[in-house]
């Protein structure tokens, strides 16, 4: 083992300055894309709801209706509300024996706010399910 020099103890230190805003910046960036990762499955899994529970109506009128009550069911459980978040129920009618729930929403990236440089915070996540009617 080598002694240390007096050139060479504050090198450890240089290095810790140097790396740990990277190591930060990792850290936060995995758990950003985390939470990233999880509303989108919250929007993806609010959207096939919605259309499960649009397809199994009996009443083509009220299908609609209660394919968004249910997506905004999962949504407002997950901590997401409706009014920042879009849901969408599209139904073509009888002619075409199918529906679709589209939910959009909005993501705040946090970490996104400290670099400078970067685009906007803002990211556009969208879920879509499309369901085969249930015969009437």
């Amino acid at each position: 083992m080598t002694p240390v020099t007096k050139q060479e103890k504050g090198q450890s230190l240089v290095e810790f300055a140097l790396l740990l805003p990277i190591f930060l910046l990792i850290l936060v960036g995995i758990a950003e894309f985390g939470r990233g990762w999880m509303t989108k499955n919250i929007l993806t899994g609010a959207a096939r709801e919605g259309a499960r529970v649009a397809a199994v109506q009996l009443d083509p009128a009220a299908s609609s209706s209660q394919g968004t009550l249910a997506a905004r069911g999962v949504l407002n459980s997950a901590g997401i509300s409706v009014p920042p978040a879009v849901v969408s129920v599209i139904d073509p009618g009888l002619t075409i024996p199918s529906i679709q729930v589209n939910v959009a929403y909005t993501y705040t990236v946090f970490v996104l706010n400290f670099i400078p440089g970067l685009p906007g915070p803002n990211l556009n996540l969208a879920g879509t399910a499309t369901m085969r009617r249930e015969r009437y």
